[in-house]
């Protein structure tokens, strides 16, 4: 029986705060996913709900402490797997504004590319472009032909996924 130096003690609370610090940035929605002690939970919801720093300090080591009590590893992989999805998200997001712009700029070889991989409507991808392209020479542009463009492609992106 080993015993743990108050460092490595220290580390791990430290660890487990970090922790509780990211339960409090994530949505309703990703925090009703995971499936959380009711005191924590609550322990999260306050937080969320404290404006001065030294307050939500001491608030994020009792999240910390209570986190001691409960096996951590199933509560730290759940958070990577909501992490790592938003990032895909964020990433599908970038592309897709980038290829969003390329067709507006003209670019027809991308428009073929995308049709074929995809398997998107070709005529109704041009069309979007052409709207959007057409609407960006005025004086007073509208961003809603861009967005029906963007919004055709997440649409088809996802369904391809």
């Amino acid at each position: 029986m080993e015993k743990t130096s108050k460092t490595q003690r220290k580390s791990e609370a430290l660890l487990l705060q970090e922790l509780g610090e990211k339960l409090v940035g994530l949505t309703d929605q990703h925090l009703g996913r995971l499936e959380l002690p009711e005191d924590i939970w609550n322990a999260v919801k306050l937080a969320r709900t404290i404006r001065k720093r030294g307050g939500l300090k001491r608030q994020l080591q009792y999240i910390g402490a209570l986190m001691r009590k409960i096996d951590a590893a199933p509560l730290r992989e759940a958070i990577q797997d909501i992490e790592e999805g938003t990032r895909r998200q964020a990433s599908l997001h970038k592309q897709l504004e980038a290829w969003r712009d390329e067709l507006i700029g003209g670019n027809d070889a991308l428009a073929e590319e995308l049709a074929s991989r995809f398997s998107l409507d070709r005529a109704r991808l041009i069309i979007l472009a052409q709207t959007a392209r057409e609407e960006q020479i005025k004086k007073d542009p509208s961003p809603a032909p861009a967005r029906a463009l963007f919004r055709y492609l997440r649409e088809v992106a996802v369904q391809g996924c």
